[in-house]
């Protein structure tokens, strides 16, 4: 039942198909010779993965199995055993460790000697390196630094989420929601509460917090989010009091006001602001572009892991491209430096770090936008390179705006509010803008049809009629 459960679960995270395929005859392979608890699932300890690996190791089996195993163990416990009490990162380290020398071997860059020592070590592994828990750093994918002193079912969550590779940004957002559902409750039980105590958080958001709408779904997205995945329960009746929902109109900026904005824009800054504007990406994918995902022949930009985690293909500014391939030369100086420096690496999405462990030091994984600084990964704790904070830019921009007569609330988002109607208005078919932008209904680009100003379509005020004017948009002479 247990092997039946975690099949069930693992098909409904993101995994490779490979190891929906492999982990559960892994886990069944365990279970030979794993003590059950009283709920008949497998036990997981420390020293039961060692003793299993040191087993595989002892029949021959080749590095890169035994870190399939070891993975497939640390998801049985996150997915089944809901918890995070055996850390992998030693085994997983040591073993990846191993499968990629072992690789270099078969792939003859190194030489014989070194191919004999790998060997050697192979046959000793997860015996010496594991044994003495060698001490690592914990990589993406990992559960990474989770603060002990949190709620038990916030660090649940913490876990899980960073297991199916969520943003750090819906994980904070998620966390938030779910420390302030155990403070309504004043209580970290949350198995035992269900519908009626999270209609009533739900309500008292929008009656005592008077929160949007908006905010108030996002709340319950986070608690079933939560409920789903980490108790294994279907919240379906959920009775509340909604929030008013409001009528939302993006602020656009005119193509006036972009280009008064643009003219107070200097370096790194301008060139994040026309790109911005220019290819409709979020300033979240603008921070986070790599220089390999930039395609000056084609006039292209790839956007990975976007909202949603899905890649997209948008336009690249031609005006742009100079000053974008100088801050790709500033980059990649950079980067340079901090190689010599016996650094370099830049963070990788989970499965790329394992499958390409060097990748993470080439320069098309870099960042085009780097941070002036190191620092460490909230999640893991390793100290590198990240990309540019998104406070930069915005406190830029909102600097840039008291420099001109703008005085709209206008944002980094504002300006991909300001690309999609501006397509729209010079005639692009909306089905294409919502390509570049990424929508998955076509029902929201149209939101930006009701702020465009396409001629022909501009209504004319009574009043301007009734005072001989023609149309809403001509200016008018004042008389005192």
């Amino acid at each position: 039942m247990s092997l039946e459960v975690f099949a069930y679960r693992l098909n409904r995270v993101q995994v490779h198909p490979n190891d929906r395929k492999w982990m559960p005859r892994w886990i069944d392979e365990y279970a030979t010779r794993a003590q059950k608890d009283d709920e008949g699932s497998f036990v997981v300890t420390y020293d039961s993965t060692l003793t299993f690996l040191q087993g595989l190791r002892d029949r021959g089996a080749p590095a890169w199995q035994r870190l399939q195993a070891a993975r497939s163990l640390e998801w049985y416990q996150t997915l089944v055993l809901k918890s995070c009490d055996v850390d992998f990162s030693a085994f997983k380290k040591t073993l990846g460790e191993l499968a990629a020398k072992d690789k270099r071997v078969r792939d003859g860059i190194e030489d014989g000697r070194a191919g004999r020592q790998t060997q050697t070590r192979n046959q000793e592994s997860v015996g010496e390196g594991l044994d003495n828990e060698v001490e690592s750093c914990t990589g993406e994918g990992d559960a990474g630094i989770i603060d002990p002193s949190e709620p038990k079912p916030v660090q649940e969550l913490r876990a899980f989420i960073r297991h199916v590779h969520q943003p750090y940004s819906t994980e904070e957002t998620y966390v938030g929601y779910l420390k302030q559902f155990i403070r309504h409750l004043d209580a970290e039980d949350l198995e035992n509460y269900g519908e009626p105590e999270i209609g009533g958080f739900l309500t008292e958001m929008a009656v005592t917090g008077e929160v949007a709408a908006s905010t108030q779904n996002v709340a319950l997205s986070a608690l079933l989010y939560y409920y789903e995945h980490i108790v294994g329960r279907d919240m379906k009746f959920i009775q509340r009091i909604r929030a008013k929902a409001s009528t939302y109109l993006p602020v656009v900026l005119s193509k006036e006001e972009v280009g008064e904005l643009l003219g107070v824009m200097r370096g790194v800054n301008r060139t994040m602001f026309e790109l911005m504007y220019g290819s409709g990406i979020r300033h979240r994918e603008c921070r986070t572009l790599r220089i390999k995902d930039v395609c000056f022949d084609t006039g292209q930009i790839v956007v990975r892991n976007g909202k949603g985690l899905k890649d997209r293909i948008t336009v690249l500014p031609e005006s742009i491209m100079e000053a974008l391939r100088y801050q790709i030369t500033m980059a990649i100086s950079i980067h340079r430096d901090d190689v010599n420096d016996g650094g370099g690496r830049v963070y990788l999405p989970y499965a790329l770090h394992r499958k390409y462990p060097n990748a993470d030091r080439e320069v098309g994984w870099q960042y085009i936008f780097p941070s002036r600084q190191l620092s460490r990964d909230p999640r893991s704790g390793v100290l590198r390179r990240h990309h540019v904070h998104e406070k930069t830019f915005a406190d830029a921009m909102k600097r840039g705006r008291s420099k001109t007569s703008i005085v709209k609330h206008a944002t980094p988002h504002t300006l991909r509010h300001s690309f999609a109607t501006h397509m729209l208005d010079d005639g692009a078919d909306i089905r294409t803008v919502q390509e570049l932008l990424g929508h998955k209904d076509v029902k929201t680009t149209m939101i930006y049809t009701h702020v465009m100003n396409r001629p022909g379509l501009a209504v004319t005020s009574p009043l301007d009629r009734l005072n001989g004017f023609s149309g809403a948009r001509r200016s008018m002479a004042y008389r005192s």
